[in-house]
């Protein structure tokens, strides 16, 4: 079992809770959803399910410290500070 799979088995379902929470509300604050919840809420828990585990796996190797030390960074955890020889 890969040290990527193991982060996402634990990332997924932080990430499947976030995604089942948008759709909530999304759901009960659309007027036209909300007259059909009980139609679209297991839809809703069946969806976050399904489209958690590939975010999560994209997730997986930013929490690596590794795999960000030799990256010029991004937008989201801004530039790199390591050296290339400490």
């Amino acid at each position: 079992m890969s040290n990527r799979f193991r982060i996402a088995s634990l990332v997924y379902m932080m990430t499947n809770a976030v995604l089942f929470g948008i759709g909530m509300v999304a759901i009960l604050t659309i007027p036209a959803l909300s007259q059909n919840a009980m139609a679209w809420v297991p839809a809703m828990v069946v969806a976050s399910f399904v489209i958690a585990a590939p975010i999560a796996w994209l997730i997986a190797p930013r929490l690596r410290a590794r795999y960000w030390r030799h990256r010029d960074g991004d937008v989201i955890s801004g530039p790199s500070t390591a050296t290339e020889n400490p």
